[in-house]
């Protein structure tokens, strides 16, 4: 069919992944300084919590990894005509739903891994409680806030004729850096306020 082939032809070529794609790549990646300058800020609160340290690459990892395969997930429901429309659509709606739940579930068994292998390195941890604690506040939150943004970025790439596949996947790897270490910021003054914990 030619109208199949020119939609591959269209989204498959180099030319027009390069265009897509390195504008944004670019900008994510200066973008992802800023990730770097909130974990800057949080020297005190690192050295106050015990395992935060090891907590926190972890939650990058995971919120990273859930983010991008939402992203590719609305982007090949998009290309397959399941998804045109931010709407209570059951596609949509299912794969927000289970990247939130996948967040959850991954953020208590951060918590508890990053207590263990805190202790397992001879290290004191801060307890199981405040680091499962930190880890749901900031992996749930910036999972809501991702979620968002995966959607209205894969929708509007596709409805300006841009491959969201070129766009969503660096784009949530960089914001959900940043996303992400905010709500670590903010979980672990949560946190230290719940617990009054002091330097």
């Amino acid at each position: 069919m030619p109208e199949q082939q020119d939609y591959l032809k269209n989204y498959t070529s180099v030319k027009s992944i390069v265009r897509e794609a390195l504008p944004f790549e670019l900008i994510y990646t200066v973008g992802g300084v800023f990730a770097g300058i909130i974990l800057v800020q949080m020297t005190n609160q690192i050295e106050m919590i015990p395992g935060l340290l090891v907590l926190v690459p972890a939650i990058l990892g995971m919120r990273g990894n859930i983010s991008c395969t939402l992203g590719s997930r609305l982007g090949s429901a998009i290309h397959l005509g399941l998804i045109d429309k931010i709407e209570r659509n059951p596609e949509l709606i299912g794969n927000v739903a289970g990247s939130l739940t996948l967040s959850l579930i991954m953020s208590i068994v951060l918590g508890i891994l990053a207590h263990i292998f805190t202790i397992a390195l001879g290290m004191q941890s801060a307890g199981i409680q405040v680091l499962v604690a930190i880890a749901v506040f900031s992996g749930v939150l910036s999972g809501i806030v991702l979620s968002a943004i995966a959607v209205v970025i894969t929708i509007g790439a596709f409805r300006r004729g841009l491959d969201p596949d070129n766009i969503t996947t660096p784009a949530l790897g960089t914001l959900g850096d940043i996303v992400t270490m905010f709500m670590i910021f903010l979980a672990v003054k949560e946190v230290t306020w719940i617990w009054h914990i002091t330097p």
